[in-house]
């Protein structure tokens, strides 16, 4: 499942919270761009947060989008790099995607260091499902097998070959200590759906994904998910075991935040990182987690910088080693 998030407008004095529990005030024409069009993902974290920013009282005028697709989030980071490096008012929608990018030099030439990622607030879980008959009935299996025979199992998954997909059962097998992550089968089709179908169809022996994509063929019985790749397990999912559980501790959620521009104060940064640590905090948020099949992961300010840094650099090398790298 692949979403959608902001633009702010905010005046006046309202008071809020930053992420170290100080009083600041609320910012003046801020603004949330969603790198891509009406209905996905992006506009999803623009559209959502902005409308709790100001049913919550964080901002105290409805938030506004704008839409900025192109380059898969390429055109919306060169602007905010390039022409409002500064902008302090300026908030952008980001995902997994976003990092995944950026750590493939998929935006010409452009590096993560050049924005803040101010917070992530929600997770689509990612997932290792197999089919319901499929001999493998945990991780430790298919983890098993593929150190055994490293082309005996193939994996489908909606994205492209290096694609966030793609990777998730790399880190697994990275854990596993497996070095010869390019000998892993690897068919990237068009969404969730068409990878259930092909493992299903027994032309693949597992898809990687995230949750939102499984849920109806959970629950119609066409597959066995055998982990998610979360801190904890997923709620209304407390069936199915973490990856971590099973000996392998990785977490490769597709999560919804923001990124600010760089060149903003320490001040304006940790005022942001507050604005959405109320929003997750607020029975608002949780609806719309549950609305739309995102799991908690709340990482705002500084703890979540660290989180893409080391992400990107995971990712980088990983993708090195697949000769995906741009």
């Amino acid at each position: 499942m692949k979403h959608r998030f902001m633009k702010a407008v905010v005046t006046g004095a309202v008071v809020a919270f930053s992420a170290t529990g100080a009083m600041t005030t609320a910012a003046s024409a801020a603004e949330c761009i969603a790198p891509a069009n009406p209905g996905g993902g992006w506009d999803f974290t623009c559209r959502q947060i902005g409308k709790i920013l100001f049913d919550i009282g964080a901002v105290d005028k409805p938030v506004q989008v704008t839409n900025m697709p192109g380059a898969g989030g390429g055109l919306a980071y060169n602007t905010v790099v390039n022409e409002r490096g500064d902008d302090a008012d300026l908030i952008i929608a980001a995902s997994s995607a976003t990092t995944t990018r950026l750590a493939q030099n998929a935006y010409a030439g452009r590096t993560a260091d050049e924005v803040r990622f101010v917070g992530a607030i929600g997770a689509d879980p990612g997932v290792i499902a197999v089919a319901a008959d499929s001999e493998f009935q945990s991780l430790n299996d298919l983890v098993d097998a593929i150190l055994a025979d490293p082309g005996s199992v193939a994996f489908a998954g909606g994205s492209a070959v290096g694609g966030f997909d793609h990777l998730k059962p790399l880190m697994v097998l990275k854990e596993a200590g497996f070095t010869d992550i390019g000998s892993v089968k690897y068919i990237g089709v068009d969404g969730g759906a068409d990878a259930i179908t092909q493992t299903v169809g027994g032309f693949t022996q597992a898809m990687t994904g995230d949750m939102s994509e499984v849920v109806s063929f959970l629950a119609n019985g066409d597959i066995r998910v055998i982990a998610v790749l979360t801190d904890e397990r997923v709620p209304g999912f407390e069936d199915i075991p973490t990856a971590t559980e099973q000996g392998f501790p990785v977490v490769a959620v597709n999560w919804r935040g923001l990124y600010v521009p760089k060149g903003i104060s320490d001040a304006r940064f940790e005022e942001w990182a507050g604005k959405l640590q109320q929003v997750a905090d607020s029975p608002e948020w949780a609806q719309a987690m549950a609305d739309n099949g995102l799991a908690p992961f709340t990482r705002v300010g500084g703890d979540f910088q660290s989180y893409v840094d080391g992400l990107v650099d995971s990712i980088a090398t990983m993708s090195a080693e697949l000769g995906v790298t741009q």
